[in-house]
């Protein structure tokens, strides 16, 4: 009785239970483990292929952030552009604007200028006939008889150029 009550030592109960458990795991090994193993390589490849796919997609999204950044650099470049002949253009047309107005004011003072040299001159024609008229007429009451025009007509158009001249002077001024 001392022997059965020793556990360390094997007995038959023993040897059933390790053949059982060495029969268990070669059945384990033969039949489970290698759909197992060929399901965790199978999960192992998807993560590879997804590791791959991120890692591609990183890179397409930074080669698109530089393609957006250059696109985006392009358009500045472009508006800035755009910009520059703008104002360009406007200055053009304000400069254009403004010698067209600078030879209209030219043109209107010139046209001016002109008619009122003509006016003037008119007046002074006028004016000296008028003089010739009124001298004559004014000689006539002083001296109190008639005084002959064509006799001193070079008198009087000597006194016109002179009123003439001075009308010029004045105009000059």
């Amino acid at each position: 009785m001392i022997a059965t009550s020793v556990f360390l030592i094997p007995n038959g109960t023993f040897v059933v239970e390790l053949l059982v458990v060495l029969v268990i795991l070669y059945l384990v090994a033969k039949y489970i483990l290698p759909p197992l193993n060929k399901a965790m390589e199978g999960r192992q490849e998807k993560i590879r292929q997804s590791l791959e796919s991120a890692e591609a997609a990183r890179a397409e999204a930074a080669a698109a952030g530089d393609e957006r950044a250059r696109l985006l650099g392009e358009a500045r470049d472009q508006a800035r552009l755009i910009v520059e002949n703008a104002q360009a253009t406007s200055d053009q047309v304000k400069a254009e604007a403004g010698a067209r107005g600078q030879a209209e004011y030219d043109r209107i003072l010139a046209n001016a200028q002109s008619e009122v040299a003509g006016a003037r001159q008119r007046a002074v024609d006028e004016a000296s006939a008028r003089v010739g008229e009124i001298v004559f007429e004014l000689v006539t009451k002083i001296v109190g008889r008639e005084v002959d025009q064509r006799a001193h007509q070079d008198l009087v158009q000597e006194a016109v150029s002179a009123l003439r001249g001075e009308a010029l002077k004045g105009t000059d001024r």
